[in-house]
């Protein structure tokens, strides 16, 4: 039955934060409401599965800025340059309409889009595609912004006292957007996004109350209301071949199923950096070595540069080394490109899952309830590896950094532990993919998605 009840949908354009939004979508169209998702013409093709609700799913193609900055200045050069083009089309767009819209949900790289909600008189619901434990740190760091009075000392400690658990982090590990110097243009832009966000009417997050339950307590009284959801994982709620997350895979999945199901359960591990992380040559002959080493059985994925990293001749993308692939023949599955992660994560065979922690990582891997090995790079995901490893206790520490050229040999031997039956991260790791399953089957993240509709409603009323 119809709840009567538009919203809109705005997502940041890349595929991880799309994707989870897109989720969240699906599951407000099941209850009732009409959406509309505002989407680039790149991204246009990612709505598709969900067009089984052809009478309110609507979308609005808003045109794709032209990003010419550096890789490392992209994000702020995208925010800002979303604002520019998007804030005149949407206001005349939402003012073209008798009844416009209850509620826009927007992602929280788009805290501009606040200013645009009060301009319109409706409220501005953040999408947080990260958990509250990230968001409880980059709200403590546009509050309290931390200094080093020694750039060079990158293991200077930054600690979070007034956070739940009191996390202290090396200063390497602090986003660059937080180490910038004062009056920096970026630095500003990027933390009066961050304000924004903590002044909306409401928060929503691909994240569930029993995985950071003190996080979002926080949060609730950092904000000075209980408007903030947990609603995840916002995933596909079961496992099978048809499970198409971004892209179309880069294998035949059926190939791939013949290859897991002759394997026995949890001994296989799987290897992926996601969609936006490449190793380094050294890196990946290290990796490719620790493979051989440990004599696991594995898949592994490795990530295709994109057009433009193509273009910085000086781009270290590593490659698979020569001859590795004969030498591992029938105990190693190698994927070139985009691989069908849910699906392998899910196979019974598959035990532990090397990973750069990235939060739609971090949920596919707690929901599969398998041991993780954590790498992290940069943004969320020091913290994201943390709440794993330090308080989970779900996830073996494996390496850390981009530049970071770990031995071999240990990398071999947590390989190898990783797929013990008796290692207690797994008992936790099954413990805790029991909770995130009944989350989203009736429990705290429908419950809350359920509440959040009915606020949503009530604002019309």
């Amino acid at each position: 039955m119809s709840t009567g009840v538009h919203i809109v949908a705005y997502p940041y354009p890349t595929p991880g934060h799309i994707i989870p939004l897109l989720d969240l979508t699906h599951r407000l169209l099941t209850r009732g409401l009409t959406v509309t998702v505002f989407v680039t013409p790149s991204h246009l093709p990612l709505l598709q599965p969900y067009f089984t609700h052809p009478s309110s799913l609507k979308h609005l193609i808003l045109p794709a800025p032209d990003i010419t900055s550096l890789p490392q200045k992209r994000i702020v050069a995208t925010m800002r340059a979303l604002r520019d083009l998007h804030y005149p089309i949407l206001l005349q767009w939402f003012r073209s309409h008798s009844s416009p819209p209850a509620a826009i949900i927007s992602d929280f790289f788009l805290g501009w889009t606040q200013d645009l909600a009060c301009e319109l008189g409706i409220p501005r619901v953040v999408f947080s595609p990260s958990g509250a434990f990230t968001l409880s740190v980059s709200f403590s760091l546009t509050r309290d912004p931390k200094e080093n009075d020694d750039p060079e000392d990158i293991n200077f400690q930054v600690s979070f006292p007034k956070l739940p658990n009191s996390p202290a982090y090396p200063w390497w590990q602090i986003p660059g957007l937080y180490r910038s110097y004062k009056g920096d243009l970026d630095t500003e832009f990027y933390r009066n996004n961050m304000r924004a966000n903590s002044m909306s009417w409401g928060m929503v997050f691909n994240s569930f109350v029993d995985l950071e339950r003190v996080y979002f307590t926080h949060l609730k009284k950092e904000l000075g209301n209980d408007r903030v959801w947990a609603v995840g994982p916002l995933l596909p709620l079961e496992h099978h071949e048809s499970v198409v997350r971004g892209r179309a895979s880069s294998v035949q999945f059926h190939h791939l199923k013949t290859w897991l199901d002759a394997r026995s359960d949890n001994s296989i591990v799987y290897v992926c950096f996601g969609s936006s992380v490449a190793l380094t040559s050294r890196q990946m002959d290290v990796l490719a070595a620790a493979l051989e080493q440990s004599g696991v059985q594995f898949v592994l994925c490795v990530r295709m540069p994109h057009e433009d990293e193509q273009q910085h001749s000086n781009a270290d993308h590593g490659v698979i080394p020569d001859g590795f692939e004969d030498r591992v023949e029938g105990r190693g599955f190698v994927i070139r490109g985009w691989a069908p992660q849910v699906s392998i994560l899910g196979h019974r065979a598959v035990g532990a899952f090397v990973t750069h922690c990235g939060w739609n990582s971090v949920l596919e891997g707690i929901a599969a309830g398998v041991v993780m090995l954590t790498w992290p790079m940069g943004a969320d995901q020091y913290t994201n590896a943390k709440l794993l490893v330090e308080l989970l206790g779900v996830a073996i520490r494996f390496c850390e950094g981009t530049q970071s050229i770990p031995e071999s040999a240990e990398l071999a031997r947590l390989l190898a532990i990783s797929v013990e039956e008796g290692r207690p991260e797994r008992v936790l790791a099954k413990k805790l993919s029991a909770a995130a399953l009944c989350a989203v089957k009736g429990g705290s993240s429908d419950i809350n998605l359920d509440d959040f509709i009915q606020h949503i409603a009530d604002l019309g009323k």
